[in-house]
């Protein structure tokens, strides 16, 4: 552990009556390493085994650029959390001691690392929450499977609306943990009520993700074989008219800039992502272009109370004659984006059944507060806000021969909007829960509305 050096002499316990009160002159070397500069002559590892050399080195390199006692134990705490981060240590425990031996300096320090290798097999059972989902996760991970800490992981999961299986292989670079690419391997079968649709994706893709400044950039690939049937027999023909197999390969590019203290309930900061996607150039018979971005602002406010702005949108461009997949489409309306609306239940549908829309989008302004009289404060009563909000959005399909004037005014022709209030919810970093009474309006023809008590549960909230 990082424990500073003890700032006096030595302690000599309680002094009898009859012991002779001596003073205590401070160790010469005692005194340069509190007061002086220092050097960093060694770095230790107690516990490794199969972990490799390079990788390690690349991690600890700073240590030995440390100049003083507290930027020895600063740089010494960046390099046991970039340690921890890699993924193959359980526990990381630093000691800073004075340089013993032959060639020690006056102001010489040893840095030890004890470390404890995870086991080349792990096991793990968790349940992950999703937008207005649940599922149940089951992991088997080979972590640091070469000593450079790659990673191979299988895991099944078995959800309410989703069930998938995947093996996946990562690897970081040395040095650049945020530099990484990774290989996956799945199948994923989803039910989705609101369209009486059923999906089963077979697929492959790789990804690389790596920083640039303030700024995460991902370029993936992806080749999937997609299977689309109809969920009950009741289906609209436009669905039915969707179902059958088809064969999507697909290149895209995500930014995210995220200055949030928390991606649940965040008390100040910003997001900004925007995600592209082109289909049909690398192969299969979809061919299209989709863009997408989303931007949140959050700003603390007096008496403990949070401000938050958010704006999402999107669009998507067939290429070629063939027109969008139902699969490929935006989906809009919810406890998680417009609230009042039922579970992507607005915008273009048939018989009973939504079928997405090609542009669209929503905003929202929400003010969430302490609750009244701060009961729990300082423990439990922490986790819940009181949430005030306004949404608004719209969702459409184009057409892309009219100019974009005529978009725009088609996106502003029938907005849904709604309001209300409620109590959210933080559950930890994972996701957070919200319970609002809404009252929508702006209510078109064919959409389906939830006028009172809403419940929703999440990652991701408008």
């Amino acid at each position: 552990s990082l424990e500073p050096l003890p700032m006096g002499g030595p302690d000599f316990g309680a002094l009898g009556e009859e012991a002779e009160l001596v003073e205590v002159e401070p160790e010469a070397k005692q005194e340069i390493l509190e007061n002086k500069d220092v050097v960093v002559q060694h770095v230790h590892f107690d516990g490794l085994g199969r972990t490799k050399d390079d990788i390690i080195m690349y991690e600890i390199s700073d240590v030995f650029k440390a100049k003083n006692l507290i930027d020895v134990m600063r740089k010494s705490h960046e390099a046991r959390e970039k340690l921890l981060r890699l993924g193959i240590f359980r526990q990381v425990e630093v000691l800073i001691d004075t340089c013993q031996g032959d060639d020690a300096l006056p102001n010489g320090l040893d840095v030890t690392f004890e470390v404890t290798e995870l086991r080349r097999l792990t096991g793990s059972y968790n349940t992950m929450v999703g937008n207005n989902e649940g599922s149940m996760v089951l992991g088997l991970k080979f972590p640091n499977l070469f000593g450079r800490a790659e990673k191979v992981t299988f895991q099944f999961s078995y959800g309410t609306k989703e069930t998938s299986y995947g093996l996946s292989f990562f690897k970081p670079q040395p040095g650049k943990f945020e530099r990484n690419f990774s290989v996956n391997l799945y199948k994923v079968t989803g039910q989705f009520p609101w369209s009486s649709l059923r999906e089963t994706d077979r697929g492959i893709s790789t990804e690389f993700n790596f920083p640039i400044w303030k700024t995460n950039h991902t370029l993936k690939w992806e080749g999937v074989w997609r299977e689309l049937g109809c969920l009950a027999r009741t289906a609209s023909f436009s669905v039915r008219e969707e179902s059958g197999h088809s064969l999507k390969s697909s290149l895209s590019h995500a930014m995210v800039i995220d200055s949030r203290n928390s991606s649940i309930l965040p008390r100040r900061g910003a997001l900004l992502k925007i995600n592209q996607e082109l289909a049909g150039y690398t192969g299969g018979d979809v061919s299209f272009l989709k863009e997408d971005f989303e931007f949140q602002l959050n700003k603390q406010l007096l008496w403990d109370s949070v401000f938050s702005a958010s704006l999402w949108g999107g669009m998507l461009v067939p290429i070629g004659d063939k027109p969008s997949s139902i699969a490929d489409r935006f989906y809009l309306g919810g406890p998680t984006s417009v609230r009042g609306f039922s579970m992507y239940s607005i915008g273009p549908q048939s018989e009973g059944d939504y079928l997405g829309g090609e542009a669209y989008w929503a905003g929202g302004l929400h003010l969430y507060t302490p609750l009244p009289f701060r009961p729990g404060r300082g423990g439990f009563g922490d986790l819940f806000r009181t949430h005030f909000f306004l949404n608004a959005g719209n969702l459409c399909n184009l057409n892309y021969g009219d100019g974009p004037r005529a978009h725009l005014q088609k996106l502003a022709e029938y907005i849904r909007w709604s309001y209300g209030a409620g109590i959210v919810l933080r559950l930890g970093n994972i996701a957070r829960l919200e319970l609002n009474y809404c009252f929508p309006m702006g209510v078109q023809s064919g959409d389906r509305i939830c006028d009172g008590v809403q419940f929703g549960a999440g990652i991701r909230f408008l």
